[in-house]
């Protein structure tokens, strides 16, 4: 009978032999093609009710270094693993950028707007400037480099997914901050997203400086209590979606930080 042959020694695998569904592909694909800086953009906060909007860009580095442990969805990671993957990203990024928008100015420009320019701007705000530009789910408008918007980006691209992790955990900690001011709406836990006990919330106290006014169940909650003749939690003031943002109110500033 004839001696079965042995089978081949496993070939030891390299960082550029995953699979090209992973994380990576998209980037070591554009970088063959010759893009070397491959930024990712993304934000956070585009669906909560209250608290600024968190737009961050990234670029990773190519090869093992860019390899962030635990990266991946910042929606898909818990509060503990997305604080160390963010001081992973800070620490190995070749150039980082974190724009937040305050509530006045999406109030008077409107949401889709000033996500798009907070992109942008995040994009614009870093100390290298990318050879091509990831975004997830947008395309945006106004970048000097090529750019795709990409379906679940941050599921499927690492620096889009590194990125959403910086707008990630530098909103919550704004929210934190909110909560300190505001405590009764419970920003620590629900980081301003339309969630019951934020609902009843609003019910109970109307909204506050950081609430949303184009959002209609702000508006409402903001109706509600204007007819009771009730003064609004923080002394909101109130402004309609046409109307500049009132100057007396207490916001989170518009920051901009990069490296």
């Amino acid at each position: 009978m004839a001696a079965r042959p042995a089978p081949a020694a496993p070939r030891s695998r390299r960082i550029d032999d995953e699979a090209p569904d992973d994380l990576w592909a998209m980037e070591r694909s554009l970088r063959r093609r010759g893009f070397a800086a491959i930024a990712g953009a993304d934000e956070a906060g585009r669906g909560a009710c209250a608290g600024p909007l968190v737009a961050a860009a990234c670029v990773l580095p190519a090869g093992r270094r860019g390899r962030v442990p635990g990266l991946a969805d910042s929606k898909l990671l818990t509060p503990a693993t997305r604080d160390e993957v963010y001081a992973e990203v800070l620490d190995r990024a070749v150039a980082w950028s974190v724009v937040a928008i305050p509530v006045g100015d999406l109030d008077a420009r409107g949401m889709h707007v000033t996500n798009i320019e907070a992109l942008r701007r995040a994009v614009r705000g870093m100390d290298v400037e990318p050879d091509y530009v990831l975004t997830d789910g947008f395309p945006v408008s106004g970048l000097s480099q090529p750019s795709l918007a990409v379906w679940k980006g941050d599921r499927v691209a690492a620096c889009v997914a590194a990125a959403s992790v910086l707008a990630k955990v530098s909103r919550d900690r704004m929210m934190l901050e909110l909560h300190d001011r505001f405590p009764h709406y419970g920003f620590a836990e629900h980081k301003g997203y339309i969630t019951d006990a934020h609902s009843a919330a609003l019910d109970q106290h109307g909204p506050c400086p950081e609430h949303r006014m184009r959002f209609v169940n702000v508006a409402r909650a903001r109706a509600a209590h204007a007819a009771r003749g009730v003064a609004l939690s923080g002394g909101a003031g109130m402004h309609d979606d046409v109307r500049e943002p009132d100057l007396g109110r207490a916001e989170v500033p518009a920051l901009t930080t990069q490296h």
